[in-house]
């Protein structure tokens, strides 16, 4: 089973928000998923995004492949973590 950590869509018409999924990556993009890990919120200025790292970490070492836009959001908490 292949498995993908992306993003999930919620929220209303012009208002989008999201929740970062582990999902296998044959399911729709809103559908099952096997884990919710963090959310992401384009609207937010500031620290628009949270992400469980260790949550994150380990579905990668499964053999997990982050989207592109979940990759960046990994790797932008881990600097805001290394800076605090």
């Amino acid at each position: 089973m292949a498995v993908s950590i992306r993003l999930r869509r919620e929220g209303s018409l012009n208002n989008p928000y999201y929740r970062v999924v582990v999902a296998d990556s044959r399911s729709p993009r809103d559908g099952k998923f096997i884990e919710q890990i963090g959310v992401y919120d384009p609207k937010k200025t500031g620290e628009n995004a949270s992400v469980d790292l260790d949550r994150a970490q380990y579905w990668i070492e499964r053999g997990a492949q982050p989207s592109d836009t979940v990759r960046s959001l990994i790797k932008k908490q881990k600097k805001a973590a290394a800076a605090a």
